[in-house]
């Protein structure tokens, strides 16, 4: 390690040590600060760890919150960033703030943002990537989908040697010829016979003869057992499987994984193949099939993430939605729900939520019975967009309540009658309404530090 990479490191831990202490934050800051002055100082933060970068449009806050919680089975030092401060300052800034047991290898278990997969990976080296999806997604950060998938191999290239594990239900992640090892993960479900995806979904054209893709079974999305009947490409073959889903409810999920019977207290498929996700990377590094299942059998509370707060009685589900596949799989999920409830969403369009908010108009917000709910909140910087495609899908003008801001919602949802909510949130707008809900006492403080 460098003189220069010390001094940063040192400045950069007092400052982790202020902001934390006596600000409640300091989840990027610091490491703003270490990089301007030591730009390589996250090589030497990160010599002592083995790290697996775990990247994606959706899935990658609870993939890396089950994957560490499925590693701690084995390995006692685990580093992670939990609330999702996946940036490369973020990411320094974890590595300051937690100790190593000098002597001994950690295991980092990395979030990491699609754009800043190649100057983490460039820095740690990581021993294996994860891909959770690709899908549309801030169009004014990303692009369109193959080139955010060409974000992420930026990094991949510059590890040949490192393990990917990917969604094998992706064809994306099938479409190109590297040198690494790999292991997928995916459903093993019943053959359908010949289907093809919705016609408005991206990513269904086959990579070889750009022939539209058909599928023996779709999940959602691009997602399944595809195949080309024009070239013949297909989906590899498949290390780790769920097989079968007993249950799908917006509170818990049973499912057959890789012959073991699971159960996760939280919905959506889209959650499911998160779990098959962290299920594969502990087998790989070494963690029994039961020891698995048992470890991500309990409960899970993750940031914003399908994450319940007590509200006065009411049971308020705060839900990340950033993307019209990641939305259309809530509100699927949501519509299952046999028991009553309300709806709030709240937009912002920030720089972390993305500025283009018209992917709204993908989400199938008219699956919604908004008769039987008592109200439906608009809110946000955005409400007035979010309230104009609520009016759209149904949601009738008397029906309809707004907050010209997210800390405007918690007071419409103290006065909803009925006793759950469930709040649908961009990235910023999620944060705000946490802060706002902490401050408050409705909940721990201790997940707010960005």
């Amino acid at each position: 390690m460098s003189i220069r990479d010390k001094f940063a490191i040192t400045v950069g831990k007092s400052a982790y040590w202020f902001l934390h202490t006596f600000r409640n934050g300091g989840s990027s800051f610091p490491g703003q600060l270490v990089e301007r002055i030591a730009p390589n100082a996250l090589a030497a933060l990160g010599k002592d760890y083995d790290t697996i970068i775990i990247t994606g449009t959706n899935g990658k806050t609870l993939t890396t919150a089950l994957t560490v919680k499925a590693l701690r089975q084995k390995y006692d030092q685990v580093l992670t960033n939990p609330t999702g401060s996946n940036m490369f300052q973020g990411i320094m800034t974890v590595f300051m703030a937690n100790s190593h047991r000098k002597g001994e290898k950690g295991l980092a278990v990395l979030e990491v943002d699609e754009a800043n997969v190649a100057h983490v990976a460039e820095q740690l080296h990581p021993k294996m990537f994860v891909l959770t999806n690709i899908f549309r997604d801030q169009m004014d950060r990303y692009g369109e989908i193959y080139t955010t998938y060409e974000k992420i191999l930026a990094g991949v290239k510059l590890c040949p040697e490192a393990t990917i594990v990917a969604n094998g239900d992706a064809p994306i992640f099938n479409s190109k010829d590297l040198p690494n090892p790999k292991v997928y993960y995916g459903f093993n479900l019943p053959d359908e016979g010949d289907t093809r995806a919705d016609v408005n979904t991206d990513g269904v054209l086959c990579p070889v003869c750009d022939h539209i893709l058909h599928y023996h079974f779709n999940t959602y999305a691009n997602l399944g057992n595809y195949f080309c009947p024009n070239c013949g490409f297909h989906r590899p073959a498949l290390k780790y499987t769920v097989n079968s889903v007993a249950t799908l409810l917006p509170t818990r999920s049973t499912f057959d994984l890789d012959g073991h019977q699971a159960s996760i207290n939280i919905g959506g498929l889209y959650n499911i193949y998160n779990t098959l996700a962290a299920y594969t990377v502990a087998r790989e590094f070494g963690v029994t099939g039961d020891q698995v299942v048992q470890a991500l059998s309990g409960d899970e509370t993750v940031f914003g993430r399908q994450e319940v707060i007590n509200v006065d009685g009411k049971k308020v589900t705060i839900i990340l939605v950033k993307n019209p596949v990641g939305l259309n799989q809530v509100l699927t999920m949501i519509h299952n729900d046999p028991q009553p409830y309300s709806l709030a969403v709240l937009l912002n369009s920030n720089y972390a939520d993305g500025i283009d908010t018209s992917w709204i108009w993908d989400g199938r917000f008219e699956d919604l019975d908004y008769a039987a709910m008592p109200a439906v909140i608009a809110g946000g910087h955005r409400y007035k967009d979010i309230a104009l495609r609520l009016k759209v899908a149904g949601v009738a003008d008397d029906h309809l309540q707004t907050a010209e801001n997210v800390t405007d919602a918690i007071p419409l949802i103290q006065q909803i009658p009925n006793d759950r909510i469930y709040v649908l949130a961009t990235y910023t707008a999620m944060l705000e309404l946490r802060k706002a809900l902490a401050d408050k006492n409705y909940v721990s403080q201790q997940l707010v530090n960005h």
